[in-house]
């Protein structure tokens, strides 16, 4: 009986950073178990409603993937979650494989952690992001997409792992969490930065970070910057399109496996 594996995401409508970003570690997760079965699955229904409707692509939610796997006689399921912290996504995700777990004759569901979850995993995304080289009057700005849930203080645990490790010039923003721009631009001026570096901190770069971050829109983060006086620099890529990340996905997999 085959084993398999169900990759999940919250999804996004962009092609291009599909595939750079949850496509591409979903390969890695084939390259490193060539013997699984493997499958997707997004836990946003909005997402999977527009690429159906848009451009005609059928992506499956936690459910239909449960589903599908069902079918065969796989008996022992392990589910990554390419989510970055453990926050509604997270548990909604969970939510659904709870209810299968009553249904059907399974051996065992395993679940990955997110990028964020224990102490080690800070200090390792900390070690995986390219923050050195940074001048006095430099400064790294990550946009995160945040939250309501308590989950949410992740990123300000993850900001003082970097000033543990000595990246004192490392600030972490939220657009819809506890910590904004607004709150970081006058640690900017009080620590004399005079350049700012905008860089994602979400698995895709989408809208957030399209506009959002690097946008030409007045209230976009790179504009709000620029008319403080600061020097901007942005940087649209998801955490997806680095190795580094996506080995730190992989062996979230490996804990649960081996």
């Amino acid at each position: 009986m085959k084993e398999a594996i169900l990759v999940v995401s919250f999804g996004t409508t962009y092609e291009k950073t599909r595939k750079l970003c949850i496509e591409s570690t979903e390969n890695e997760i084939k390259d490193r178990f060539k013997d699984f079965e493997i499958r997707r699955a997004f836990t946003s229904q909005m997402v999977i409603e527009r690429l159906k409707k848009r451009d005609g692509i059928i992506i499956d939610n936690v459910e239909e993937a449960l589903e599908k796997i069902c079918k065969g006689e796989t008996k022992d399921i392990y589910i990554q979650s390419l989510h970055i912290i453990p926050g509604h996504e997270y548990e909604k995700m969970h939510r659904h494989i709870d209810s299968f777990k009553d249904k059907y004759n399974f051996n065992s569901i395993s679940v990955g952690k997110p990028l964020l979850y224990d102490e080690e995993d800070y200090k390792k995304v900390v070690e995986a992001l390219d923050t050195k080289g940074l001048k006095e009057d430099e400064a790294i700005v990550f946009m995160g997409h945040g939250t309501d849930h308590i989950s949410d203080n992740c990123y300000s645990r993850l900001e003082d792992e970097f000033k543990k490790q000595g990246f004192k010039n490392v600030y972490i923003g939220t657009v819809e969490g506890n910590e904004t721009i607004e709150d970081i631009i006058p640690l900017l001026k009080e620590n004399k930065i005079r350049k700012v570096i905008l860089k994602p901190f979400m698995l895709v770069a989408g809208d957030h970070a399209k506009n959002d971050m690097a946008g030409d829109e007045e209230d976009s983060w790179k504009n709000k910057l620029l008319k403080e006086g600061f020097k901007v620099e942005t940087y649209v890529k998801g955490l997806g399109e680095e190795d580094s990340i996506r080995k730190l996905f992989v062996s979230h997999l490996e804990d649960i496996i081996e």
